[in-house]
């Protein structure tokens, strides 16, 4: 049994940047937890804290209930795979394999046992004498991989292993990982900036930004009702298109939503129609992804919002058209600037950076976690991180298609598969997870 909990996790470097914000995390035994996000967004800071490597500035670890801060990391029964790979250039795969072995005392016979038992379940049972200097990218990967198992430890932490591989080897490493640790039953936390990596390989995401835990869920709840702005426009490919909207409420009857040129009507019988209804008169963010959109004729009536093609993307099995609708698109700026720690005297009532509320809640009273936080601004009208462009709306068409920029399109909406988030960037929903 493996279980990690993160309680209020917070690291704060010496020039005061903020690296990982009082994130709460849960890790369930035998659970695979990918942590996905840009990079410097503390994803592997939250790993190497895990290890022992760094030191939190406040909050607590605790391994299968115990608190870990005081243990060494060789103490803490936990495996690691970096991105390089890391081996020792002199020794050969067998040795590399074998060397956490050697140091616990093993004898030489069971150890060369548990080395062959390793390296054929990864595939390297044919290069064990051989250096690493003389693997392709792909074997010192499954060779990192094997020293970590063979000490059977009760946590895998593996920061961006597959990053430095070509497409196609990270795909079939992505199947033989996967694979591998639910054999086991060996609780794993991986880190990536790959979405794809995420919504394949997991069995929970947890998504980060600027060190602040943006949502967690299984890929189907991360994808399909993003609990942030943020998340909605990082998930998936074409990204979501992502209008303001104003929002006019006639009772009874149906929720307008005003793009500018064309409107959309959300049905009184919608069941979030009533959570929408609260924002008559104001601005929100409706998304929209390029599944939600089918090219239909001119004169359908309906749902349909109308436009002309901008420019085109072929991709051989798509192609993807991307309209001028006369609506304004609201973008998100994936990094934006870090937040530096000020010392201030606490009221206990803190507000989350813009458009990233944290959901987890708990302060600790430790003077580190009272670095101040600005008021929580509107994602329509902070030109900083958000900032508003002419809409350019993604849809997904046949390959090649007989249409040129310039080209008039129609496409009818599905609105049941709209996204709606308030101006901090928070979504708007009903017995929302």
């Amino acid at each position: 049994m493996s279980t990690v909990s993160l309680k209020d996790v917070t690291k704060v470097w010496p020039d005061g940047t903020i690296a990982v914000d009082h994130v709460n995390l849960d890790v369930d035994d035998g659970e695979f937890l990918v942590l996905l996000g840009p990079s410097g967004c503390g994803k592997s800071t939250v790993l190497r804290m895990i290890a022992g490597l760094e030191d939190p500035s406040e909050g607590d670890i605790l391994l299968n209930g115990d608190p870990v801060l005081e243990l060494a990391p060789r103490d803490r029964s936990i495996a690691m795979v970096f991105q390089d790979f890391a081996l020792y250039p002199h020794m050969t795969v067998g040795d590399n394999i074998g060397f956490p072995l050697k140091l616990s005392g093993i004898e030489p016979v069971p150890r060369g046992e548990r080395i062959g038992d390793v390296a054929s379940a990864l595939g390297i049972g044919d290069v064990l004498r051989r250096k690493p200097s003389q693997l392709s990218g792909g074997q010192r990967q499954r060779v990192a991989m094997g020293r970590a198992i063979v000490r059977r430890p009760g946590l895998f932490l593996m920061d961006e292993p597959l990053s430095n591989l070509d497409s196609g080897l990270r795909a079939e490493l992505r199947t033989e990982i996967t694979s591998l640790t639910r054999e086991l039953g060996v609780t794993t936390m991986y880190v990536t900036h790959d979405q794809a990596e995420a919504l394949t390989m997991a069995d929970r995401v947890a998504i980060m930004r600027k060190g602040v835990l943006q949502d967690v869920g299984t890929p189907t709840e991360v994808y399909g009702r993003p609990a942030t702005l943020y998340v909605a426009a990082f998930l998936g490919a074409p990204r979501m298109n992502l209008l303001e909207a104003s929002v006019f409420v006639h009772l009874e009857r149906y929720i307008e939503l005003n793009f500018g040129e064309q409107a959309l009507y959300l049905p009184w019988n919608d069941l979030r129609a009533r959570a929408v209804s609260h924002y008559h008169g104001e601005r929100i963010v409706v998304g929209m992804r390029a599944e939600a959109l089918t090219p239909v004729a001119p004169d359908v009536p309906g749902d349909v919002l109308r436009g002309r093609i901008r420019h085109l993307e072929h991709h051989g099995h798509e192609s993807l058209a991307f309209l001028d609708i006369g609506a304004t698109a609201i973008v998100i700026d994936e990094m934006g600037g870090r937040e530096r720690s000020e010392v201030t005297p606490t009221n206990g009532a803190f507000k989350r950076i813009g458009g990233a509320l944290q959901r987890l809640t708990g302060r600790s009273n430790g003077s580190v976690a009272q670095h101040r936080r600005p008021e929580r601004q509107s994602v329509l009208n902070d030109p900083g991180r958000h900032h508003r462009r002419p809409a350019e709306l993604g849809v997904r068409l046949a390959p090649y298609p007989p249409v040129t920029s310039g080209h008039p399109l129609s496409v009818a909406v599905r609105m049941d598969a709209l996204h709606f988030f308030d101006e901090r960037g928070d979504r708007i929903d009903v017995g929302w997870r």
